[in-house]
């Protein structure tokens, strides 16, 4: 016996119309995201038919009538960092309650790689691309720009955390303030010197939470006895921190990880080379992500509210006018064990 000609390919839109008694029209309105109204009747029809082919729309000619498809893209440095993570879940819910569907795409911290993923989301035509990466300098590079300026001629929208990106939409992170306020706090409990371990120079939320470490520190009456740069990493903070320990690392020190996963790096450094952390070397990190609260003893850090970060980023893409309420919370300095009152 012969298999049916649809048992031996994919349902296509026409075998949907004709099961459901419908024009082909009819059923591409319906399934491919025309605007047009089709009568209620019709379009459950449509859909029963559509269900018992297993008939999936094509997202192409949904794009195509609509402008947009109903997809939020997300651009990240790194997938593996759980500060990311922590973005895309906040994307990923209000995505949802909008009836929006969340992709997510690597750049690392290259700008022609964050160019070239653009470039390629532009194809699918998003409804929105946040570009959540740390880029290097204040503006988006040139081959960024342009991508950028595509997509919204196209009539989709791009949302950038951090300042000056235009045309993307901003939402600005307090990266030096929490800095700021975290090194003040530490200067308060008594610490006095600090090494600082940080991503590549050039690279934006790097260069703003060492400077502004720098700056509330020096202001408390501290001391930057030195400063090491590798990548947002927990191995880039273990290696900085072993090189800092060879050089000599004086009892008391404190030591600032430009991110959570830099400073467990950099604890991993310190026990291998029997070095206590807290009594001996603190240190502390910058996010508040889940791990540095399980870690032993916990990582003093700056908690930024990522998930709301990331729903918030969506919201703007969306002119939620909810986002005309206020600011994003402040960061909030969270001092735990790892940087002990000093005597």
């Amino acid at each position: 016996m012969t298999d049916s000609p649809t048992a031996r390919r994919a349902p296509t839109l026409d075998d949907v119309a004709r099961q459901a008694g419908v024009s082909l029209a009819t059923a591409s309105r319906v399934l491919n995201g025309s605007t047009r109204r089709v009568a209620d009747a019709y379009r459950d029809k449509v859909a029963a038919a559509a269900e018992s082919l297993g008939y999936s729309a094509n997202l192409s000619a949904q794009a195509t009538a609509r402008g947009t498809s109903a997809v939020v893209s997300l651009v990240v440095a790194d997938i593996a960092d759980p500060y990311f993570g922590q973005i895309a879940a906040g994307v990923a819910r209000e995505a949802s309650a909008a009836g929006l569907h969340v992709t997510i795409a690597v750049a690392g911290r290259d700008a022609e790689r964050e160019a070239d993923v653009v470039r390629m989301l532009r194809g699918q035509r998003p409804h929105t691309v946040i570009l959540a990466t740390s880029r290097a300098g204040d503006r988006l590079p040139p081959e960024l720009r342009r991508e950028v300026d595509a997509v919204i001629d196209a009539g989709g929208r791009v949302v950038a955390l951090g300042a000056d990106v235009a045309p993307a939409t901003a939402l600005p992170i307090a990266n030096g303030e929490g800095a700021a306020a975290l090194a003040r706090a530490l200067a308060r409990r008594g610490y006095a010197r600090a090494i600082l371990l940080g991503a590549a120079a050039g690279i934006r939320t790097s260069d703003d939470r060492l400077d502004g470490f720098r700056r509330g520190f020096e202001a408390a009456g501290g001391e930057i006895v030195g400063v090491r740069r590798g990548a947002f990493t927990r191995d880039a903070g273990e290696e900085q921190m072993r090189a800092a320990l060879r050089d000599g690392v004086a009892a008391g020190s404190l030591v600032f990880g430009v991110s959570d996963v830099v400073a467990i790096g950099a604890m991993a450094a310190v026990r291998a080379a029997n070095r206590t952390i807290g009594a001996d070397i603190a240190v502390a990190g910058f996010d508040d992500i889940p791990t540095a609260r399980d870690v032993t003893p916990g990582l003093s850090t700056v908690r930024l509210p990522l998930e709301e970060i990331g729903a918030r980023a969506l919201r703007l893409a969306l002119d939620d006018p909810s986002e005309s309420a206020g600011p994003l919370r402040e960061p909030e300095v969270v001092l735990r064990a790892s940087t002990p009152e000093r005597a």
